[in-house]
């Protein structure tokens, strides 16, 4: 049985594999610059969630979103930052068993999210639950 919960700042190093986890499943383990550290912290602001799956003690997947406002609509919703199901569990319902336990934790507010073009598998996965998905190009801009 799958037990979804949400982390505690105590969950910051399984987080943290987490993390990692997903950045190594898209070749992108070198972006993770994130500590421990750093994850305690982040884990107590009020405007973070991230829920756990875990099957008999062991973490095997996560949702993690901010509760943001959109200046067009005034209202709140969810920034879904990462659904992320270890390799061996995908294609068992985790992932869609933490997109429901995202919706109930917005209490009808929108959850809004990006998947990446070439993740053909992601954006099936959020046809089949429901999810609408817009095309639009997203821009990163760090100046130094």
């Amino acid at each position: 049985m799958i037990e979804i919960r949400r982390a505690t700042p105590d969950d910051a190093a399984t987080v943290h594999d987490l993390i990692r986890g997903l950045a190594e499943s898209q070749d992108q383990a070198w972006a993770v610059t994130v500590s421990v550290s750093d994850l305690k912290q982040l884990l107590t602001r009020p405007e973070v969630t991230y829920l756990i799956a875990e099957q008999d003690g062991q973490a095997i997947g996560y949702v993690s979103w901010l509760q943001r406002v959109s200046f067009w609509s005034g209202e709140d919703y969810l920034a879904l930052d990462d659904l992320y199901v270890a390799g061996t569990e995908r294609g068992r319902g985790v992932g869609e068993q933490l997109m429901r336990a995202a919706a109930e934790a917005a209490e009808g507010k929108l959850i809004r999210w990006e998947v990446a073009e070439a993740n053909v598998a992601a954006q099936r996965f959020y046809t089949r639950i429901g999810a609408a998905l817009v095309t639009k190009k997203i821009g990163r801009w760090q100046p130094k």
